[in-house]
């Protein structure tokens, strides 16, 4: 990730350190005990190139490498992790410092550094992502014996814990999760962004239309509790480190929208793999089929609390799409009547997807398909499935009516 603000990004490695969430372990580059450096003189020799040229704003770079939570990797073995992978990258003449991290559930690196070179000249770092990192990462897993991150479950994948109010301070969780969200997911609109953030208990909130703060375009973010409702002290958005203001996550939607192209093939197919097995299907077990191909199901509620959309996260590949972007299949309608639900649509929903035809993508070929039906339950198993899905504050759902016996065979059923 890249931004304008060296001190900011050593301040945020340097805090961890100090209240023993954080290990610097290698400071390439720098003269000198770098152990006994203050933190003023580790910002100078960092400043000391980015002074050579000025123009340029954006030239603070920062990086994480995450591991598996399986992965037994020593201090040792990071060091030459990181020394190896910032080679490679094109920055291993650049001062450099790797922090180990150790807040979350798996192993990881944070590497700061900086793009200006001792010429003055600017290195270039777009698009460094898919160009380089990915190719090194993947050397890099079979080199030290790393698991391989496309073969990670989706526990592993979720390599950012989510919130949990009290454990920690609350400024430190919320920065922690938001700008780890920031750096690793691409979402293309406020929405997806939530969505995410919803999946790791943090909610961004704009505020009622009618607000100052809405009017204003401002935003603040809370823990979400075990029902979904924000608690504790909000944080505005400008005293985040990664500084998520609405301007900021923006500027991301379009790039955003290039770099996860290439993966949405891949997510419909798997998705497809999923929903090729069912005739029709509760929401729990299409949620924990789903969550074995690393993919979450997160339904979306206008302010009456009717669907009006769903949305699938891709934690393989941090991607984040409307189902109605990967496919007509994959709309809110299309998914409801799999679920053989009455629950009621948004007016939006149902004009969007009024022309969506009966085209068998859910009707197996006999004898493969798979019905997992419970028995009927006095209680409303999708109302409550969705309510624990969506995780919307506030968020009411549609009282379920009655449904009339009928002897339909399943292609009726499933007429859009």
């Amino acid at each position: 990730m890249s931004g304008k603000s060296i001190r900011g990004m050593l301040h945020y490695n340097e805090d961890k350190v100090a209240i023993g969430n954080a290990t610097l372990l290698l400071a390439s580059g720098f003269a000198g005990n770098v152990d006994e450096m203050s933190i003023a003189q580790k910002l100078q020799r960092f400043k000391n190139l980015t002074e050579l040229n000025a123009a340029v704003k954006t030239n603070a770079i920062h990086i994480t490498l995450n591991f598996d939570a399986t992965d037994k990797i020593d201090n040792g073995k990071l060091q030459r992790i990181a020394a190896e992978y910032m080679e490679r990258l094109g920055f291993g003449e650049q001062p450099f410092l790797a922090y180990r991290h150790t807040d979350a559930h798996h192993p990881h690196l944070h590497i700061c550094t900086t793009n200006i070179q001792k010429d003055g000249s600017r290195k270039d770092i777009h698009g460094i992502g898919y160009r380089l990192s990915n190719e090194i990462r993947k050397d890099l897993e079979i080199k030290y014996d790393l698991i391989k991150a496309e073969g990670r479950t989706l526990k592993s994948s979720l390599s950012i814990k989510p919130g949990i109010y009290g454990e920690k301070p609350t400024r430190q969780t919320i920065s922690s999760i938001v700008g780890a969200v920031m750096r690793t997911y691409h979402f293309t609109s406020f929405a997806e962004y939530n969505a995410v953030l919803k999946q790791f208990n943090i909610i961004a909130d704009r505020g009622g239309e009618d607000t100052m703060m809405f009017q204003k375009r401002g935003l603040q973010y809370a823990i979400l509790d075990d029902k979904g409702k924000p608690i504790g002290i909000p944080l505005k958005a400008s005293a985040i480190y990664a500084k998520p203001t609405l301007d900021n996550l923006e500027k991301k939607f379009a790039p955003n929208r290039e770099k996860r192209k290439s993966f949405k093939d891949s997510l419909k197919q798997r998705i497809e793999n999923v929903l090729k097995g069912y005739e029709i299907v509760t929401p729990e077990r299409l949620t924990e089929d789903l969550q074995k191909q690393q993919i979450a199901l997160v339904f979306r509620r206008n302010d009456q609390g009717l669907i009006y959309g769903v949305t699938f996260i891709d934690h393989r590949h941090k991607t984040v799409f409307n189902g109605s972007d990967i496919g007509k299949a994959f709309s809110a309608k299309a998914i409801t009547e799999l679920l053989g639900s009455t629950i009621k649509l948004s007016p939006e929903a149902i004009e969007k997807n009024s022309k969506l035809h009966q085209n068998g993508v859910y009707l197996p070929k006999p004898g493969t398909a798979k019905t997992y039906l419970k028995a009927p339950e006095p209680t409303n198993f999708l109302a409550a499935a969705l309510a624990k899905t969506q995780g919307d504050p506030g968020s009411g759902v549609p009282k379920r009516k009655k449904r009339k016996k009928r002897r339909k065979n399943i292609s009726e059923q499933l007429t859009f």
